[in-house]
């Protein structure tokens, strides 16, 4: 362990799988809270939530004249809901079914005049449970909620400093809820091909427009029950002839044919000893590969940064 472990903890999936998947839902709901309420942006980044200093938020949702942000508290282990008109309502974080997690929700917005109705089915999961039926996902592990949020900390960060060495369009780093991952993406510029569809209960026209562009994509996933361990991943749609047998850096990261992505463990960024250099090496040479390869402009696209030197700032 190294002494960098406070910031980037230990995260064996099979260590919190009833809580991963419980907060999965969780996030569902708000997220689609957002979605309904929200005007549309490309590519679905309207439905996004985002890492804060002590959790994930919505940012401001619009109600009419009203706006209101809701956000999951992971030191304090709280939901807060607060308005622009000063109201704020909180429920506690704790084990407690969707279904119950649901209903407290949206009687809490009910109470506070934001009345909403979403799609209670969830997405991008196999064998999906409405939300208000949902008595089989109810736990929540305090110490695992912060881990995980920890690590989005960190890589929200180091994505962030990636995402700075790009000037062409690019998503703000977010989180989403329906596939309960943190991404980054860079676009070519140009359309791409459209796209085989096939995610589980997410419709393949929301696909095609997320992958309308040319893309390169990097981000953190925390496993799941079939594929319990936690990676950063890169892939590129389209991809790239001669992608999959590109040298990408650190040595431990490796293509993954079933999921068209290069992986790299959790494990081997947090106990590097210089984990930020770790992770920005695989998320550079990863883009490197599909932009070289898909004959991306470059030149056009990467920042050059002006020196503070020799720029001046104030008159």
């Amino acid at each position: 362990m190294n002494d960098t472990s406070e910031y980037w903890p230990s995260l064996p999936f099979g260590e919190w799988t009833d809580t991963a998947e419980t907060l999965h839902m969780w996030t569902q709901i708000v997220g689609k809270i957002r979605l309904t309420l929200t005007p549309w942006v490309n590519h679905s980044w309207h439905v996004t939530l985002y890492v804060t200093s002590r959790g994930l938020t919505t940012s401001p949702i619009p109600h009419g004249v009203r706006t209101f942000e809701i956000t999951f508290d992971f030191i304090d282990h709280q939901l807060r809901i607060d308005t622009s008109d000063g109201e704020r309502r909180s429920i506690d974080l704790k084990p407690r079914s969707v279904a119950d997690f649901y209903r407290v929700v949206m009687k809490t917005l009910d109470e506070l005049h934001l009345a909403v109705s979403i799609n209670k089915m969830p997405n991008e999961i196999p064998e999906p449970i409405p939300f208000d039926e949902d008595e089989e996902h109810r736990s929540y592990d305090r110490e695992y909620a912060n881990r995980f949020w920890r690590v989005l900390v960190q890589s929200d960060r180091v994505f962030k400093e990636f995402r700075s060495r790009f000037c062409g369009k690019c998503s703000p780093v977010h989180f989403f809820w329906g596939s309960f991952d943190l991404a980054v993406t860079r676009f070519s510029g140009r359309p791409a091909p459209p796209h085989p569809g096939g995610i589980p209960h997410l419709p393949d026209a929301i696909t095609r427009e997320a992958y309308s562009q040319e893309v390169s994509s990097l981000g953190f996933w925390p496993g799941n029950a079939v594929a319990p361990t936690p990676i950063f991943y890169s892939y590129a749609y389209p991809e790239p002839p001669g992608f999959p047998e590109a040298k990408v850096q650190p040595a431990a990261a490796f293509y993954e044919p079933k999921f068209r992505e290069f992986m790299l463990p959790y494990e081997n960024v947090r106990t590097a000893e210089k984990p930020d250099e770790v992770l920005l090496e695989f998320a550079q040479s990863t883009y490197d590969a599909a932009s070289t390869l898909g004959k991306w402009d470059r030149a056009a696209l990467e920042e050059v940064k002006p020196s503070l030197h020799s720029t001046h700032l104030h008159p």
